[in-house]
């Protein structure tokens, strides 16, 4: 740890920010607003990004490590902090460190992540004691995502991603691919060609018959190296787009199946072998957190 980075607030252990894949993603709609209406399958896999707290003076909100392709002022995992202070008014500083290991651009869902892991272990280190519910609220305001990320459970998500239900999805291997592309959620969203009528569906229809990424086709088109992953990885198993991409994947019937087909990778790729997890590592970060408090 520098010495730099100075003393850390709570325990002095990184908080976790777990990625997450899209099992389906359906556009049924669009409101007046322009906010697209979904419906989807998430669940949490064990890759993560790590993020520190360190003690600042009242009223020092700072980054004092981060990726040097994501600007300070673009990070979600500051805006995220900023934002819980003005809600709070809270005047509590913080340092924050975060080191990235999912992907930006990616469709994993790793700055939403961030985000979320800022909002919970800062209402637990600055003891602003918001609950899940103000946190979640909070968090709809930096992602559609965020909320998830919040509330720690594999869900099916609905609305605007307001809308989430706990579910237990089969906690499967997976093989995760990352070509080169970056690509732009936004980009994807605005985008004519989209689909923005699927039918509504069930939990129940999803786990009985699987469901499909509407951003698929629209990715595809506008991402030649993506669509050449899909290609690829459908050669082992039904590959899918997580998110609006750019990562692809396909469930693995065990790691070692996994790791194999991970070793024969295109190397112009990144390969990522994976457990899906139906509960948040944050939120026994954030219990760990709370047992040092009552046992001091």
């Amino acid at each position: 740890m520098s010495v730099a980075f100075g003393k850390p607030l709570g325990e002095a252990m990184s908080w976790p920010a777990p990625a997450k894949l899209n099992l389906c993603l359906q556009i049924v709609g669009r409101r007046a607003d322009g906010y697209h209406l979904l419906q989807m399958a998430i669940q949490f896999i064990d890759l993560c990004d790590e993020i520190s707290f360190y003690e600042r003076p009242n009223g020092v909100i700072e980054r004092v490590a981060g990726p040097q392709d994501i600007p300070e002022n673009a990070d979600l995992s500051m805006r995220a902090a900023r934002l819980l202070a003005q809600e709070a008014g809270t005047r509590s500083g913080v340092g924050i460190e975060l080191v990235k290991r999912v992907p930006s651009q990616a469709g994993l869902g790793g700055g939403s992540s961030d985000a979320a892991t800022v909002l919970v272990a800062l209402n637990r280190l600055w003891g602003v004691d918001f609950d899940i519910e103000r946190l979640a609220a909070l968090g709809l305001k930096l992602g559609a995502d965020v909320p998830f990320f919040v509330r720690g459970y594999s869900a099916w998500v609905e609305g605007v991603g307001e809308r989430l239900e706990p579910v237990d999805y089969p906690e499967r291997w997976y093989l995760v691919i990352k070509p080169r592309a970056s690509v732009s959620t936004a980009e994807i969203f605005q985008a004519a060609e989209l689909t923005r009528n699927s039918p509504v569906t069930t939990i129940r229809a999803f786990l009985a018959g699987g469901g499909r990424n509407d951003c698929t086709s629209t990715v595809r088109g506008r991402y030649p190296e993506v669509a050449e992953a899909l290609d690829w990885l459908s050669s082992f198993g039904e590959a899918r787009l997580t998110g609006t991409g750019a990562c692809v994947f396909a469930a693995m019937p065990d790691e070692t199946r996994a790791r194999a087909i991970q070793a024969q990778l295109p190397a112009h790729w990144t390969g990522f072998v994976v457990r899906g997890v139906n509960r948040s590592p944050l939120l026994d970060r954030l219990a760990g957190e709370c047992q040092v408090d009552e046992l001091s």
